[in-house]
């Protein structure tokens, strides 16, 4: 069960994620409006929401995944969010995917809900997909964007 603090969050992210749709993909990228990737995406989401970003994405090329076999994506997220089971579709929820089962994950998207998520799509831009069976058999995790905390 998600306590209210944790759904307003999600709706927080949500409202944050949505404001980037239509933002042009730019491999690299994250400005929302102007151009962005689907990491470029999330990091725009998280400053918005914290401030500044928790690391360096650093450069990385078109096929990283693929040409160094790391998770590099993975284990960011497992550094920065809280993960989740990989049925705890829930707004506002970072969700990974992998092209195929014996490549690290190298996609990213935010759940709007169990049944569609946001994300930067090449050649298009940041655009709102069903979450279709296609991406579901691709989820290599979930994780939840840490609640912020007033101090």
């Amino acid at each position: 069960m998600i306590d209210e603090r944790e759904y307003a969050w999600g709706q927080m992210v949500i409202a944050e994620a949505l404001a980037w749709v239509g933002t042009p993909y730019r491999h690299q990228a994250s400005r929302k409006g102007v151009a962005c990737d689907c990491l470029g995406l999330v990091r725009g989401v998280w400053r918005s929401l914290y401030g500044s970003e928790p690391e360096e994405a650093g450069v990385y090329s078109k096929d990283w995944a693929e040409a160094t076999g790391e998770e590099r994506l993975l284990r960011a997220a497992e550094r920065h969010f809280i993960r989740c089971s990989k049925d705890e579709l829930l707004p506002g929820k970072l969700v990974l995917f992998r092209w195929r089962s014996n490549v690290p994950a190298k996609h990213a998207g935010i759940l709007l809900d169990a049944t569609q998520f946001i994300h930067a799509y090449e050649g298009s831009a940041v655009t709102v997909s069903p979450l279709a069976p296609q991406w579901r058999r691709r989820i290599a995790g979930i994780f939840a964007f840490p609640v912020k905390t007033e101090k």
